[in-house]
């Protein structure tokens, strides 16, 4: 589910001792954060895939509240993020970084298309063709320039009113320009600004929910400010989420969601396989039955929490990570802890 850190990770491990530890420190706060967004996820995707939120009323008030629509935005911004770290080891691996990046797309394009058989309206189509013709050509800007488009492009999706995919391109620039920016780099500099980001974002979701049941505006404005509950609880969830990992919960954090987000794509393919399978023996095609989604889809996580960390303390990637990797630099990429770090 997004170029991982992992690239950009395997590159630092290498490095000196003063500066490969406190980098791969924060590609695994991001990973961490991505296995936190993929937790989220689950439970729209399950709703969504066996049509029982063909009328978005009828999900629990819960649901409507704290889970929809709050877990992509994370996920688009951190692809960008990972595009940009992509790039940056791409390019200290050869002197045409946009070449392998290209085929990490196309790559994803193609396991898009197989999923969408399985889960009609996935994203991982979206996200490669966005990344090859938004990402690619930004790729030669500046950060400066980036931000501003990233901006741009994020209003305008808030305007056009269109749903989730609407503010997509503009969280995917936003995320680049923020890794050209050296986000990564400063981000344990960063827990103050988070911590003051917290707050901005509940007062800016708090604000545009009153005014959305206020119905300020009719229908278009509403859709509006839907958009901007959606990305402020995003936001605010992401900067509580990074900022607990500086407590003392930190550790136990790390534990559970790193793992889980170093195997973004293998969790989120096989999560979708597991839960149309098992969707379907329960019954749930169809159905209201959410209490039922909600366990299936905790189980789903309790498995992938399990089994995460314990393949990962074997292989060096995820089995879809080592072939997206082997694809994307077309040679075979040694999966095995041991042969890897050889």
């Amino acid at each position: 589910m997004g170029a991982s850190g992992d690239d950009d990770a395997g590159m630092t491990a290498s490095t000196t001792a003063t500066g490969a530890a406190p980098t791969t420190r924060r590609i695994s706060a991001l990973d961490a954060l991505r296995g936190f967004a993929l937790c989220g996820i689950i439970f729209i995707n399950i709703p969504q895939t066996m049509e029982m939120m063909n009328d978005l009323g009828r999900a629990p008030d819960g649901v409507r509240l704290f889970v929809l629509g709050r877990f992509y935005p994370i996920f688009y911004l951190l692809f960008g993020l990972g595009f940009g770290l992509f790039l940056r080891s791409a390019t200290r691996r050869t002197d045409r970084p946009r070449v392998p990046m290209a085929r990490r797309l196309a790559a994803l394009s193609v396991l898009g298309v197989l999923h969408h058989l399985l889960q009609p309206g996935e994203v991982l189509l979206p996200f490669a063709i966005t990344g090859l013709l938004v990402l690619l050509p930004l790729s030669y800007a500046p950060a400066r320039v980036n931000l501003w488009v990233g901006a741009v492009l994020t209003v305008a999706g808030v305007l056009a009113g269109v749903g989730g995919f609407g503010i997509l391109p503009g969280l995917f620039v936003l995320g680049f320009a923020l890794a050209q920016a050296g986000l990564v780099e400063a981000l344990e500099r960063l827990t103050t600004a988070l911590a003051a980001a917290v707050a901005v974002f509940a007062v800016v979701a708090i604000t545009s929910y009153l005014l959305v049941v206020a119905e300020t505006g009719g229908e278009l404005a509403g859709r509006w400010l839907g958009l901007v509950f959606s990305m402020s609880m995003a936001g605010a969830y992401a900067a509580a989420f990074l900022v607990l990992l500086r407590g003392p919960a930190g550790p136990v954090l790390q534990a559970v969601f790193a793992p889980m987000g170093r195997m973004a794509l293998t969790n989120y393919l096989s999560a979708t396989a597991l839960f149309v399978v098992f969707g379907a023996v329960l019954g749930l095609r169809g159905s209201d039955d959410w209490g039922t989604a909600a366990l299936l889809g905790t189980a789903i996580l309790v498995v992938q929490a399990v089994w995460s960390p314990l393949w990962l303390r074997r292989f060096s990637y995820g089995p879809l990570e080592w072939l997206w990797r082997t694809v994307t630099y077309w040679r075979r990429i040694p999966i095995h802890r041991e042969a890897g770090a050889a």
